[in-house]
């Protein structure tokens, strides 16, 4: 089976997406699969690069990548891919979206609102959230122009500079706890990770940089294990998951919320998923071939 590995990509996580790209090249079966790279530079390299490939493992980020594009263009095309579909991964990228659904279905969430300009900042509406308050792009991931505000006279230019990220932002209720991440498969939570910044929040650098976070597999208390499960279960069918997502999440006071959901995790020698999976002693090369197997079954 010709198994073309998609990294790249346009958006601002497209250094994450080749890094990604890379570890997967180096730990695919190669006695399995015929592995054939496949940078994307432009949306219409989509078109011209898979052509030859029987299964496209996505390494993509961001947006035309995880926002349900590529996902619906492959579909087009009849290739079969991994991780989400277009309607979930469109819904996952837009966070507005995402917290949408999880409110309707009574998962706890921070409190929010979005703007498109600075015009519609809401200084009542930032005053019930309270400070400090987390300024983000709506579309937007790894933490990519992610700001936590601290008082009113940093929040025009913290919407400012994430408006060129993207047509929305988001305003945030800023939740402080400890940050845990529930990677799933196939409907399954695997160990739950907690993740330690070195920094004031789990930015950019932290995700990506070697020693940026202390990450490892936390065994939480057992009635906390059962509500964090239940909770990241219950976000995974809400929005429509399949094969895998990774659910993030913040602890205060023994109180779960949901932060995300990440429908092409990150696949660096940095990332959670693969760490997750080595608590279930699932090798990284273990972990691809179920991912695999899981999409084709889920295409078919």
């Amino acid at each position: 089976m010709r198994v073309g590995v998609i990294m790249g990509g346009i958006s601002s996580e497209r250094e994450v997406s080749l890094n990604s790209g890379q570890s997967i090249l180096a730990n695919l079966d190669k006695d399995k699969y015929e592995i054939i790279p496949v940078v994307i530079d432009s949306k219409e390299d989509l078109f011209t690069k898979v052509k030859d490939i029987d299964f496209a493992l996505l390494a993509l980020h961001g947006k035309f990548g995880e926002d349900g594009t590529v996902q619906a263009v492959l579909q087009t095309m009849g290739i079969p891919y991994s991780g989400c579909d277009t309607l979930s991964s469109a819904v996952c990228m837009d966070k507005d979206m995402t917290k949408k659904v999880l409110k309707s279905r009574d998962i706890r969430t921070a409190p929010w609102f979005n703007v498109s300009a600075v015009e519609e900042i809401d200084y009542n509406r930032i005053e019930q959230l309270g400070y400090p308050v987390v300024v983000k792009p709506n579309n937007g991931g790894s933490s990519v122009a992610t700001f936590v505000v601290k008082e009113k006279s940093e929040i025009e230019a913290a919407v400012i500079e994430a408006l060129k990220w993207d047509k929305e932002v988001m305003l945030e209720k800023y939740i402080k706890g400890d940050e845990i991440t529930c990677p799933i498969l196939d409907n399954e939570m695997f160990p739950v990770l907690a993740i330690k910044p070195k920094s004031s929040f789990f930015d950019y650098a932290s995700k990506y940089s070697d020693g940026g976070a202390d990450e490892f597999v936390v065994e939480l208390e057992p009635s906390l294990h059962k509500q964090v499960e239940e909770m990241a279960i219950a976000t995974y069918k809400a929005l429509k998951c399949s094969v895998y997502a990774r659910v993030d999440m913040i602890v205060k006071d023994g109180v779960p919320y949901i932060l995300e959901v990440n429908t092409l995790p990150g696949m660096t020698k940095n990332s959670l998923f693969p760490k997750s999976a080595a608590g279930k002693n699932i090798s990284f090369s273990g972990l691809l071939d179920r991912i695999i197997e899981i999409s084709l079954r889920e295409r078919a």
